[in-house]
């Protein structure tokens, strides 16, 4: 019997437990994977509603508009005829306009359709009379204007085949919302398509057989699937955002691989090192199996930060990431050591004779031990180097900028994007970026009329406004609604500089002067900035939340606060240095000609909240892992010194396996057209190979030779922590035989 069929802690116990009734463990997995995806089909998954997307002043005025206007918000189309050689004023620029308007104006599903020609419409033909406008509102909500728009687009796409001497394209918030919506959910399926083959490649250099690679990759995808599945079930408590699928394949399937690989690699090793089946199994559920369960309760305290941010989208990524996580490290613990204990040898059938070849499962690993040397021979340089790199790179940050992406987030091959960039052009954003004010009060009295009418001429004597000033009144005289366009391109400072004229000086002087009377700006321009103001708020929070709780969990479990608190300062040089080649590829647009894209001048403003708990949680993941072999070393006699090399050159190769998948998987979304994906495709991948290689390999292990023993410091007073149990290594056991 192997010394370690003792160990005490959870993992040895799951394991042990697992391999000796592998048949339930096994199909008990199957039949929860099952359930969860019946329960997820017949449940249904809630997502956001469109109107609950926005935050602070832009939601109160979407509550009042729908107060007042419950039938729907105005879903307005555009169809955009325009002419390189004639205006406006020529027959066969009317004869097309003409055709447009009888292309729509029959279809029930429309209302308030304007023509360029008729009086009192001059807004809707430019400056240069080369390009005008026939606007139309759907009918209904944007839910159901969508199920009839196409109709109205095919009756456009008519028109615009019959005069090819004219561009005639259509956009608004109905056919561009439907069709960017399907190519956002396209990519995204894309991306999910392109990861697998790459996890697939890197797992059989790493394991040089099919079914050893079959293993980890079944293992998290059905993590994935039940995930998925289950997410239905929190959703009617808490909306999911629409794309929160691409969100757990995502850290489902970095986080499944990189479990089950630890678990593995582990295992090959201690069989390579003549253990015999069941006690390198034992042996890899005492070890890596801790170390499994440990990084697993770190990453999903780093993903709970999400849940802080007060964003609907993050409230719903961070539940679902919990679950994914906690469903991958249960299958870790438990299926896999079952799939182990059941398949032995064969685990290496199907293998690749020149990769398997390649494959290294005992011990040291020989290429990090020569990339370790240097840093282990000079650590005061190795550390100063390697930190100095890490601060240089992260210098950028002081400079970040967030900004909600706009249409300059789109290439212009986007459906409706050419579109909607030459009424842009042609009409100076007008109808593009719109602000809407939401009035509430009694609009019949004469203050009302007063401030109405006053509002109105300060807009346009502030030239705060790039087109004309609409405005609508809902039948109880209860709820106005302005629509204001605002100059610039909807998120840029010229847009932002508007919206704050408007809402902190023109409104307040005019409406805020009515008795009684209630107001509030939305529209993309106020989206943007009250998205940022929020995040910007919780940003604190939620670093806090995550920082603080990662610390206590890494205190007790390695009982040192040097260790601890050197992780948080390591994963924040780390999470730095990504910013920082953010901001400098994608801010300061230094990677445009490389990447394909044009830089908006910021940061999506999403992004740097989510790459923080994503960075975070994972990077803890090696650290954990790493630190875990390090620990063990130390404790079955070796010098810090020797245990660290141990602990690096041991791990370093799974780690970098890992790392890869994760690299790879995120590269992949690099390649999407739309700027935030590529902005978060980057960010994640530079990170993830930035923590894998300066500090993993370098910064680590040379700042734990510089301290020594003073790596494990506990002040006296928390000596009352729990002690978590760190396996020692068992003696070498002899080669059992092929039956045991």
């Amino acid at each position: 019997m192997s010394p370690l069929k003792h160990s005490n802690n959870i993992a040895a116990r799951m394991g042990r437990w697992s391999a000796g009734h592998w048949k339930t463990a096994v199909f008990g997995w199957l039949a929860f994977v099952v359930a969860a995806l019946f329960i997820g089909n017949v449940v249904g998954m809630k997502t956001i509603k469109e109107e609950d997307y926005n935050t602070g002043q832009s939601h109160r005025a979407d509550q009042i508009l729908r107060e007042g206007f419950p039938q729907a918000d105005p879903q307005t189309e555009i169809v955009l005829v325009q002419s390189a050689k004639l205006t406006a004023n020529a027959a066969a620029f009317r004869s097309t306009v003409d055709d447009v308007v009888s292309a729509v104006e029959h279809n029930p599903s429309i209302k308030h359709l304007k023509s360029p020609y008729a009086a009192g419409n001059e807004d809707l033909v430019s400056n240069d009379r080369g390009t005008v406008m026939v606007t139309f509102d759907m009918k209904g909500k944007y839910e159901n204007a969508k199920k009839k728009i196409d109709p109205i687009e095919t009756a456009v796409a008519k028109v615009a085949a019959a005069h090819p001497g004219f561009y005639v394209g259509e956009a608004g918030s109905v056919s561009s919302g439907k069709a960017l919506d399907k190519m956002f959910t396209d990519q995204l399926k894309l991306a999910g398509e392109r990861s697998i083959p790459i996890t697939i490649i890197v797992l059989l250099l790493v394991f040089g057989a099919l079914v050893a690679v079959g293993v980890p990759l079944l293992l998290a995808l059905s993590g994935v699937m039940a995930t998925v599945g289950l997410v239905a079930l929190p959703s009617h408590l808490v909306p999911m955002d629409s794309n929160v699928s691409a969100v757990i394949l995502l850290i489902g399937l970095a986080v499944g691989v990189d479990y089950s690989l630890f678990y593995l690699k582990r295992e090959r090793e201690e069989r390579a090192a003549g253990k015999g089946a069941r006690a390198a199994l034992e042996a890899a559920a005492a070890t890596s199996g801790r170390s499994v369960l440990i990084s697993g309760f770190t990453v999903m305290i780093a993903m709970a930060g999400m849940m802080f941010s007060g964003d609907k989208s993050y409230l719903g990524f961070g539940i679902a990431t919990l679950m994914v996580v906690g469903i991958a490290m249960l299958g870790s613990l438990t299926v896999l050591p079952a799939m182990l204990s059941k398949l032995g040898d064969r685990v290496e059938k199907g293998k690749i004779p020149y990769l398997h070849r390649l494959r290294r499962d005992s011990g040291e690993n020989r290429f990090w031990k020569k990339i370790l040397a240097p840093a282990m021979r000079r650590p005061g340089i190795a550390a100063a180097v390697a930190g100095g790199a890490l601060v240089l790179m992260a210098l950028p940050v002081v400079h970040l900028h967030t900004t909600q992406s706009g249409l300059d987030a789109l290439p212009n091959s986007a459906p409706t994007v050419g579109t909607i960039k030459k009424i842009e052009s042609s009409f100076s954003n007008g109808d593009v970026a719109q602000s809407e004010v939401a009035i509430k009060a009694n609009l019949d009295s004469a203050a009302a009329q007063r401030g109405l009418a006053s509002l109105k001429a300060r807009v346009e004597a502030s030239g705060i406004n790039s087109g004309a000033v609409d405005m609508e009144v809902n039948a109880a005289h209860t709820v106005a609604r302005v629509d204001i366009p605002l100059v610039g391109k909807g998120t840029d400072s010229t847009s932002l500089a508007a919206l704050h004229t408007l809402r902190d000086e023109i409104l307040p002087a005019t409406i805020g002067t009515v008795p009684g009377a209630e107001f509030a700006v939305t529209g993309q321009t106020a989206n943007s900035a009250d998205s940022n103001a929020l995040l910007k708020a919780k940003a604190p929070i939620v670093f806090g939340f995550v920082l603080v709780f990662a610390f206590i969990l890494l205190l007790v479990t390695f009982r040192s606060i040097v260790i601890a608190a050197k992780a948080i300062v390591l994963n924040l040089l780390s999470v730095g240095a990504a910013y920082g080649v953010l901001v400098a590829v994608f801010q300061w647009g230094w990677g445009e000609s490389l990447l394909g894209f044009q830089s908006n001048g910021g940061i999506a403003s999403w992004l740097p909240i989510f790459m923080f708990v994503i960075l975070f949680g994972l990077s803890m993941d090696y650290h954990v892992f790493i630190l875990s072999r390090v620990r063990e070393a130390f404790d079955r006699g070796m010098s810090t010194e020797d245990a660290v090399t141990h602990g690096i050159t041991t791990t370093a190769g799974t780690v970098s396996s890992a790392a890869l998948v994760m690299v790879g998987a995120f590269a992949v979304f690099a390649l999407m057209p739309i700027l935030d994906m590529k902005e978060m495709g980057i960010g994640l991948a530079a990170a993830v190979l930035i923590d894998a290689t300066i500090v993993r390999a370098v910064l680590l292990p040379a700042t734990m030779k510089l301290l020594g023993d003073a790596n494990w410091y506990l002040p006296r007073w928390l000596e009352w922590l729990p002690r978590v149990e760190h396996e020692p290594r068992a003696p070498e056991a002899p080669p059992a035989p092929a039956a045991a």
